[in-house]
């Protein structure tokens, strides 16, 4: 990877596509137009290519990797066709389809000539690697990308604790950058899951308040909101940020240098924002598949413009289906019920209760007319 001849390199996210083997034309249709639109010098998938707990995926050994590889070829074709780098790494429900991250990376996603990145050494799976981009003439590295598999479901609900093997090989990697190159490299992450500072960004609120999103587990209880204060204008949280529940470091290890600019995460499908804590942005990018619940029209994916002059600095913002493309869903009623359906108990229970509440007056109605007849 290397900035061009004008000093910019410019980074693609997609993520949570969550796709079946019958992909979604709308799906298609928004990576497409991206694609063409922001011609990005690197794709970077953050996890939940694909619908891994769902049905439509069947076979054994080879043959479920041949039936996942037809899907996958299906989202990377508008990145393959036009020779675009690409690097992956994974969610939670990748691995739920009985095929390893590792097996995923090495059969189907290293196939491809443009697939950048090679496995860490020392940590398991797939998808935990960095990509150094260096400057124009290709004298030094004036720039880094880090890509962490952030783990999958926990026994007994919840998400795993992110692997502090993965924070210890970061530690090295980036000392091994500093030597190379006379000093800490400016860097960004990408992973799946969201880590326990997300919430920091956000401000607590009375569950009356207007807007207020229920979060749950560890937080159970409270309820959130955007903390203009300390996010991008834009920001967008409709539900909350699903963490593990427990701590292993993650950003205290990220912030010690300082030359971790950013965490970028996906899983929570509808949040789209950007805020800042200890000098580090952690950011939200909204889903970009329609066989998944997501935000309507408002799914899509987030660039990031690099600027060799200033390698300490990045600018970043979001292209959405509306922005993008023309013309009408190819299914309105399931997005609108993928749009409207709520991601957690919690947000489920005042919804349930109005239904409830709907179906007494009704029955009640119907009583009273009976006796009045």
């Amino acid at each position: 990877m290397r900035f061009n001849e004008n000093g910019k390199f410019k980074i693609m996210q997609i993520t949570d596509m969550q796709e079946v083997c019958a992909v979604s034309p709308d799906t298609v249709k928004l990576l497409e137009s991206a694609i063409a639109a922001e011609n990005p010098d690197l794709v970077v998938y953050t996890g939940d290519q694909i619908k891994g707990y769902g049905i439509t995926y069947k076979g054994l050994g080879d043959e479920l990797i041949h039936n996942v590889s037809m899907t996958i070829e299906k989202l990377l074709k508008p990145v393959v066709d036009r020779n675009i780098p690409f690097a992956v790494t994974f969610g939670n429900h990748d691995r739920q389809v009985g095929i390893s991250n590792k097996d995923q990376f090495e059969k189907i996603y290293k196939k491809f000539p443009s697939c950048v990145g090679v496995q860490a050494e020392g940590i398991e799976g797939g998808g935990t690697y960095n990509i150094p981009i260096e400057s124009h003439d290709g004298s030094r590295d004036l720039f880094n990308i880090y890509l962490f598999d952030s783990g999958t479901d926990a026994k007994g609900g919840g998400y795993e604790p992110f692997d502090p093997k993965i924070i210890d090989w970061y530690k090295k990697t980036r000392e091994k950058l500093k030597e190379k190159n006379g000093d800490y490299v400016p860097s960004l992450v990408f992973q799946h899951i969201p880590l326990f500072e997300h919430y920091n960004v956000l401000k607590r609120v009375k569950k009356s308040e207007k807007g207020a999103i229920p979060a749950f587990r560890i937080h159970k209880g409270e309820y959130y909101k955007i903390d203009e204060d300390k996010c991008v204008e834009g920001s967008v949280l409709l539900e909350p940020p699903s963490i593990p529940d427990v701590n292993t470091g993650e950003f205290d290890a990220l912030k010690e240098k300082g030359e971790i600019m950013g965490v970028y995460v996906g899983h929570d499908h509808k949040n789209s924002y950007v805020g800042k804590v200890d000098g580090i942005d952690l950011g939200f990018t909204q889903s970009s598949g329609f066989n998944v619940y997501g935000n309507g029209k408002e799914r899509g994916v987030r660039c990031f413009i690099l600027d060799e002059n200033k390698p300490g600095c990045y600018e970043t913002y979001t292209k959405t289906y509306r922005q993008l493309c023309d013309g009408k869903l190819h299914k309105p009623i399931l997005d609108e019920i993928f749009r409207l359906a709520p991601t957690t108990m919690d947000m489920a229970k005042p919804l349930i209760a109005k239904v409830v509440a709907g179906l007494v007056g009704i029955i009640a109605l119907i009583v009273i007319l009976t006796q009045l007849l």
